[in-house]
């Protein structure tokens, strides 16, 4: 029996998905540079799969996977994974610190919180930060993650806020591209200083091979320590745990 031939539009629909699932936002340019289809037949795809709930747009034509693409995926999801290989390193940071450590991925125009060892610290501001949203640009787990991932995904991510509606940065764009090529040059992120200023988070990102995959951050009380003194006490361990989390990943991508 002949073997059928595959459906073009089928195989460039997955091509499609997977150029898009290598960045959390993409332009049409990146998918045609990732798959080679021709830029017409990129639009009409994606218009198809925004249709189908599987690609949001974003301003300026970028695209975006949503949360509905995870239902391909016969029950893998990949942040299980990131909060699987980082509640090792996570806890062991809180048992040595004390403080609450806490890993965020990128959704959307945010950072959202899926991970946290607040339960094990005795010192803390809240019960529990699992699930909260946090600022791409104003808060250090936001930061870290803006800060190293590449420049087509950090323009797009920048215009998603812009545009989100979440935070006005109108006339703020140079302020914040200064401050992430600083945190990009340092090696972590701080929070604002004017958000809850009664506390203090430091960040840095986690990578699985070259892109930054999550976010792992300590918060303390800022009247316990400076910056400068938590960044000298807090900063190696945090870099060692994020290290060992991203060969964690590194050895569950090989299984």
């Amino acid at each position: 029996m002949p073997t059928p031939r595959p459906v073009n539009v089928v195989l460039r629909a997955l091509q499609i998905l997977r150029a898009l699932n290598r960045q959390s936002v993409s332009s049409v340019d990146a998918v045609h540079k990732h798959t080679g289809i021709p830029k017409p037949t990129i639009v009409r795809l994606l218009q198809t799969l925004e249709a189908d709930g599987l690609v949001r747009r974003g301003p300026q034509y970028s695209y975006y996977l949503t949360s509905e693409v995870k239902t391909l995926a016969s029950g893998y999801h990949s942040e299980p994974r990131i909060v699987e290989a980082c509640s090792g390193p996570a806890e062991a940071l809180t048992q040595e610190l004390k403080w609450p450590a806490a890993v965020a991925v990128q959704q959307g125009d945010g950072m959202v919180v899926r991970y946290s060892t607040i339960p094990r610290s005795p010192l803390s501001f809240f019960h529990s930060t699992i699930n909260m949203r946090l600022s791409l640009v104003s808060q250090a787990l936001g930061r870290a993650y803006l800060a190293f991932c590449g420049p087509t995904e950090q323009e797009a991510l920048l215009e998603l806020v812009a545009h989100g509606g979440n935070e006005d940065i109108a006339g703020q764009e140079p302020a914040i591209r200064r401050m992430l090529a600083e945190v990009r040059e340092r090696g972590y992120a701080l929070r604002d200083p004017r958000v809850r200023p009664e506390s203090s988070t430091l960040g840095v990102p986690i990578f699985e091979g070259p892109r930054v995959v999550a976010t792992l951050g300590l918060t303390w009380f800022s009247s316990a320590l400076d910056a400068q003194q938590a960044v000298a006490r807090f900063l190696p361990p945090l870099q060692e745990a994020s290290s060992a989390v991203s060969r964690a990943l590194a050895g569950t991508a090989a299984e």
